[in-house]
């Protein structure tokens, strides 16, 4: 994986809030105002950059950024409104399930008829829509994880255990080549993308930014660690079947071993954690915490609201024949398949 030890570049605004965190990142003294970001789309791409920027102060930050901005009072300040505003969508908007229980028994039944994006992908995808997949969802990918592991120091017992235990197959059992952020990138390398951290950040969509925003937010909250450990269920519980047919679609299209090895890796893994994440994550979490339960309920549910969003735009973009990304690869990644 290709890694800059200081950090990515900061990405191009999207809009008043983007513009102005962005400036203050690279220098400049004002921050936005509390009525820009009370008027920003919860959803939209100033909003969801704008919260990212700040995101990923917590994880590598950006080139040319003071590392102490992580801790800026003022940005924080600004962070916790983007929140509030994001946070309050997605509880308004959110259908959320009666109790735990219904909610991942809708995940265990997949649909006889899927129409997802795996399921496209599977069967019609074609190697273009492959490639801009991978580069939208490595902004997750190449720190596949992470972003979970902030909820460790607060479970303890049975669920921190089992957490552990699962984070640490995701991180590789102790084995570099094996950590799913590497072999991400060994993927991203076999269909000719750029394994640099945040190298297509500014070709990502709202509706992506929003994904990875949604475990940051949960993640860096105490009081959210019931919604972050219901998001890694819906992840692990929806990982292997994706999985399964993301990686047909990787044969169908003749991406290359380790674009097919990143998805069967995850068919077998997430296989077992689905089970492990349910039983002792969720479980040993509710048996401590039990009034934790709306709040896992809620990540659940959340994780699947944003994803289908995401999945609107992708299939609406690929099914009129045009880019779901915001700027198109480069003409020397386009060489890669013509």
């Amino acid at each position: 994986m290709a890694h800059d030890p200081h950090g990515p570049q900061l990405p191009v605004a999207r809009g008043p809030v983007s513009a102005a965190v962005r400036g203050y990142l690279a220098g400049a003294d004002t921050l936005p105002a509390a009525a820009t970001v009370a008027s920003a789309s919860a959803y939209g791409d100033d909003l969801q950059l704008a919260l990212y920027l700040c995101y990923e102060l917590h994880y590598r930050g950006f080139a040319g950024v003071a590392p102490d901005r992580e801790w800026d009072p003022g940005l924080l300040r600004v962070r916790a409104a983007l929140e509030h505003r994001f946070l309050t969508a997605l509880r308004e908007d959110t259908p959320v399930h009666d109790s735990v229980g219904d909610a991942l028994a809708e995940l265990l039944v997949e649909p006889v008829e899927g129409s997802g994006v795996s399921h496209f992908l599977a069967t019609e995808g074609e190697l273009w829509q492959l490639r801009e997949y991978a580069a939208q969802r490595s902004l997750y990918h190449l720190k596949e994880a992470d972003p979970h592991a902030w909820v460790l120091p607060r479970l303890w017992g049975r669920a921190k255990a089992a957490m552990a235990a699962v984070e640490f197959d995701e991180w590789g059992g102790g084995r570099p080549d094996r950590v799913h952020a590497q072999l991400f990138a060994d993927l991203m390398t076999d269909l000719g993308l750029d394994t640099t951290y945040g190298r297509y950040l500014d070709a990502a969509c709202a509706e992506l930014l929003a994904t990875v925003n949604l475990m940051s937010l949960f993640g860096l909250h105490r009081s959210l660690r019931g919604a972050l450990v219901g998001h890694f269920a819906a992840v692990e519980i929806t990982s292997s079947p994706g999985s399964r047919r993301l990686a047909q679609a990787m044969r169908r299209a003749d991406a290359g071993p380790a674009a097919v090895h990143f998805y069967d890796e995850h068919v077998e893994a997430d296989a077992v954690h689905e089970q492990v994440v349910r039983r002792d994550v969720i479980g040993g979490l509710l048996d401590e915490e039990p009034h934790l339960a709306p709040d896992v309920t809620f990540g659940l549910d959340a994780t699947g609201y944003l994803e289908d969003r995401l999945a609107a735009r992708l299939l609406r973009a690929w099914r009129s024949g045009e880019s779901s990304l915001r700027t198109p690869l480069t003409d020397q990644e386009n060489a890669h398949i013509s």
